[in-house]
């Protein structure tokens, strides 16, 4: 029998509200964009139970609707509003679902991110929690104390004597229907004993199998990987953390270090540091980079952890959460969200690829996990330890500043040289032979020189389908989403145009929707065009397609690398998903088919970004003895990110990077938000988004001086200190994708030197600009998608 848990609440404990005063109130918070908690009394029956961070069901607005809230505070004093005071019905939880520490951590994200903190602790609780997922309320039974036995005792037939006997002989409590199947007797059986006051019958909600730890888990054999002998740079880096780890208290490490330099089995040393002291591990590492091979790496080393990752179902999840809130799991790796695992005594953050964009939360809240993985360990006072190859100038930055403390690892591991790296002008390149002509004659000589060496190729294109435009060439039409201002995809595989945003699905064209002639043209380049032009370049080989329509089962990440790492597949051919965490020796070639895939975007991080993706691309080669070279295609050859990307220079690439966002006012230099409002209507959205920046205008006459927008640390999270620099601000504009999911959008861009001064003019503006019905608007702080 699994363990019962005391996480969640049996019984009902609905009661009707006596008309006697209260003595006790609580405050509650909503999954509501609401800025305050609304007060409530609580029965004399439930003062027992009531708590900060336990969920209760309330009668909420005009109609008193049955609402689930979180309680955020309890206290005997009783509000002066001279509102009507309504009554908690019931509290859902036995136990606090979220503890101090997470209290604190929403109540800044909810102020930092300028969001209601019911929607921020909706969102951290997973819902497999919330809906008591993977759990079940069973009937228990346990003998009845001797000094507590009817006298005389009661007569019992020979069924129920050995039911008895195989009760007491288990000594512990049993479900009636496991002591039934024990004992070979009826439920009727166990139900006589309970009736003659001989067992006592009782309910606890437990562990359902699906609920069970899955093979990540502690819970699975782990094949034991031995620690590894740490050169000079490794050495350097794990002294000064083993110190900080040694002393405690909040020390803030980047530690940078180049593809191939070992950075794993640094924070394995870390993590096993903090194991032995007792404590527990939060370990983040980017959703795409949840490899096979990177948990080996993990699970080899930390036998006690859990993986928390898209595919799980809610029960698996909630089972996670009560494991951990319960300090049976010691580890937590995971994506973004298992930043906010319960964890009972945590004693290290670990982020691995820090400068990752999937750590940003694109819904409400719009949280950073790195962010707010920095603000945890601050409120906690523990270590957390961010590391790269290509760190965000976020992060750079505050380690210019002495924020953090910089862990340099410029060379790989065992000596190793980087890569070569070639780039070929598709300006002046011969063109291809073949029908795609993707990849250019230099490419396919390397190609196949490297495959008759036996060599393996990676070969990156950051853009999934067949063909990526289509449009008629006599009339000019291009084909669209219905519900987007964007240009559809041509997927062979499906036989579909497919809008890799809202999901819409059309059969291609034969005829032009516009001009009914059959002159549709399908251009355009994606990486199932470029499977199919390498299968027919080289029949003879196995090449293998590794992208988000490829991928989407659970497990074919692990059937594709394990292929791979074992010679069965020689080409292998992806999305950014092959750039990161993959670490095959036998990989002497790397193809990147289109470096401007992504770089003329109207974003001031699209230099950055192909910067980041190149060099991580590019550190997937010479992993071996055999050493490895790669070949970048580009038709801008000059791009300031292309050519030190190409040198593996990170540090120039950041210094020019860094003047430019100074010389026009960008993150990290000034903060930004960003503020979307959108209709099914496009004129309500228009005449919204001109309420809004009346509102914006006069919120900008009378700019407070800085001071702290929270009472927690003044700080943001990436250290910008106030400064009295005058906000900027941008539109009323069209967003870059007007249309998107059949609504309009516009957008408004405010930047400001001090944080403190942009909260208070954007809490100014939302105080008094309230959209009518029909329209909405989001705020997006410190925001990454600029489309």
């Amino acid at each position: 029998m699994t363990a019962p848990n005391t996480l969640f609440e049996v019984e009902d404990d609905r009661v009707i509200p006596k008309p006697a005063p209260a003595t006790l109130f609580a405050d509650i918070v909503f999954d509501r964009p609401l800025d305050h908690a609304y007060t409530y009394a609580v029965p004399d029956q439930l003062t027992a139970k009531i708590g900060v961070g336990k969920r209760v069901e309330v009668p909420f607005g005009k109609g008193g609707k049955p609402t689930a809230g979180f309680c955020v505070r309890v206290t005997d004093v009783q509000p002066t509003s001279g509102y009507e005071i309504k009554t908690i019905t019931r509290v859902l939880d036995d136990d606090a679902i979220v503890d101090d520490h997470l209290m604190k951590l929403t109540r800044w994200m909810a102020d930092y991110y300028l969001c209601g903190w019911g929607q921020v602790l909706h969102a951290v609780v997973p819902a497999g929690v919330r809906d008591n997922a993977g759990t079940r309320v069973a009937s228990f039974v346990e003998p009845i104390p001797k000094e507590k036995l009817p006298n005389p005792l009661p007569t019992v037939t020979p069924q129920q004597k050995a039911a008895l006997d195989k009760l007491k002989k288990e000594n512990r409590p049993l479900e009636i229907l496991q002591l039934a199947r024990l004992a070979k007797c009826t439920a009727g059986v166990i139900a006589g004993l309970v009736k003659k006051g001989l067992v006592r019958k009782f309910s606890e909600r437990i562990e359902t199998d699906a609920a069970a730890p899955g093979p990540e888990t502690e819970d699975a054999p782990a094949k034991p990987m031995k620690e590894l002998a740490l050169n000079a740079d490794q050495t350097r880096a794990w002294e000064t953390l083993k110190a900080a780890l040694t002393t405690g208290g909040y020390h803030p490490f980047l530690l940078h270090g180049v593809t191939g330099s070992g950075k794993t089995e640094v924070y394995l040393r870390a993590i096993e540091e903090v194991v032995r002291q007792g404590k527990e591990v939060i370990v983040l590492v980017p959703e795409i980079s949840l490899t096979p091979q990177t948990l080996a790496r993990f699970k080899g080393r930390c036998g006690n952890l859990a993986v928390l990752h898209s595919h799980l179902t809610d029960a698996e999840r909630g089972g996670y959460w009560r494991r951990v809130a319960t300090g049976h799991i010691q580890v937590v790796v995971g994506a973004r969200s298992a930043v906010f695992a319960p964890t009972r005594k945590l004693g290290l953050i670990v982020i691995d690829e820090e400068h990752e964009s999937s750590f940003k939360q694109e819904s409400t809240p719009r949280y950073h996990a790195r962010d707010v993985a920095v603000m945890r360990a601050r409120l906690e006072g523990i270590p957390i330890l961010m590391g790269s190859a290509t760190p965000s100038l976020e992060s750079w930055a505050n380690a210019e500043k002495g924020n953090y403390t910089v862990l340099n690892m410029p060379n790989r591991v065992e000596s190793r040289p980087m890569p070569a790296v070639r780039v070929i002008d598709l300006r002046h390149e011969p063109k291809s032979a073949g029908r795609h002509g993707a990849i250019g004659p230099t490419l396919e000589g390397e190609m196949r020189r490297t495959l008759k060496e036996k060599g393996q190729i990676i070969l990156l294109l950051n853009r999934r389908g067949f063909s990526t435009h289509v449009h008629c060439e006599a009339c000019g039409h291009v084909a669209q989403c219905a519900h987007c201002d964007l240009a559809l995809t041509f997927h062979r595989t499906k036989n579909a145009l497919v809008c890799h945003y809202c999901g819409f699905e059309t059969a291609p064209f034969v005829k032009c929707p516009g001009c009914a002639q059959p002159s549709m043209r399908y251009q355009g380049l994606g990486t199932e065009k470029l499977q199919t032009e390498i299968e027919e370049k080289f029949p003879g080989h196995v090449c293998q397609r590794m992208d988000s329509d490829t991928m989407a089962k659970p497990g074919s990440h692990q059937r594709v690398l394990d292929a791979f790492r074992d010679g069965l597949i020689h080409i292998l051919v992806g999305t950014q998903m092959i750039a990161k965490g993959l670490d095959f020796p036998n990989v002497t070639l790397v193809g990147v088919v289109n470096a401007d895939v992504g770089l003329h975007l109207p974003d001031f991080r699209s230099a950055e970004r192909t910067f980041q993706l190149l060099a991580q691309v590019a550190g997937r080669a010479g992993r071996g003895e055999k050493g490895g070279q790669v070949l970048v295609q580009t038709f801008t050859p000059d791009h300031p990110c292309i050519t030190l990307a190409s040198h593996h220079n990170y540090g120039e690439f950041a210094k020019l990077e860094l003047v430019h966002r100074k010389q026009h006012g960008y993150p990290p230099f000034e903060r930004m938000a960003r503020l979307i409002v959108r209709s099914e209507k496009e004129d309500a959205a228009a005449a919204f988004a001109d309420t809004l920046a009346g509102a914006f205008k006069e919120a900008l006459k009378r700019v407070p001086a800085p001071s702290g927008f929270v009472s927690l640390p003044a700080a943001s999270p990436n250290g910008s200190a106030p400064s009295t620099g005058a906000p900027r601000l941008l539109g009323p504009a069209e967003c870059p994708v007007f249309k998107l999911n059949n609504f309009y959008r516009f957008h408004f861009q405010i930047q400001s030197e001090s944080s403190a001064v942009l909260h208070d003019v954007l809490r100014t503006v939302l105080t008094v600009a309230k959209p009518p019905s029909g329209v909405e608007f989001q705020v997006d702080i410190d925001p990454y998608s600029m489309l």
